[in-house]
């Protein structure tokens, strides 16, 4: 294993387990996360003006995105419940690529971090656009799902460089 890190969700039989975190120390966390849609012309045009004909794109993939931030303890199965203080969802129109960008921004004040929130969040919240525009365009593509940001816990900050 890369740096003598271990995989921590298994047990001594090798099956999967939730890591006992009650012995961490409670501090504050944050993690950020991004991801991009790639929209034809036509369907980033429709999206910025706010004509598509199922609503606000953005106010729904914000919320979809909030309310996933909430609920990842119920999807990935070996995350910890969080109580997370803080989650905000933003986009960024790419006009050059007919892009639209997302963040994902989760904090909380707890012994484990939020990076599987902020990913779930940013995930939401692109699968919420999608859905949003599939009438309009089958072919929309989903990329660059990764963390941008880490910060606090025992392996402390990170800081994605490109």
């Amino acid at each position: 294993m890369e740096s003598g890190k271990e995989f921590t969700h298994f047990n001594e039989s090798g099956r999967a387990r939730m890591v006992d975190v009650s012995e961490k120390e409670v501090n504050y966390r944050t993690a950020a996360a991004g991801a991009r849609v790639l929209v034809n012309r036509e369907t980033f045009n429709l999206v910025r003006e706010g004509q598509m004909a199922k609503g606000d794109v953005f106010g729904v993939a914000q919320v979809a995105g909030i309310m996933a931030a909430k609920k990842t303890p119920e999807l990935i199965p070996m995350c910890h419940p969080i109580r997370i203080t803080g989650a905000d969802i933003s986009f960024e129109l790419d006009e050059e690529n007919a892009a639209i960008n997302i963040v994902a921004t989760v904090r909380c004040k707890g012994e484990t971090g939020v990076e599987m929130e902020a990913l779930t969040a940013v995930s939401t919240a692109a699968l919420t656009i999608y859905d949003m525009c599939k009438a309009v365009q089958k072919d929309i593509e989903i990329t660059d799902i990764r963390l941008l940001s880490k910060t606090g816990g025992k392996s402390g900050d990170f800081i994605r460089k490109t």
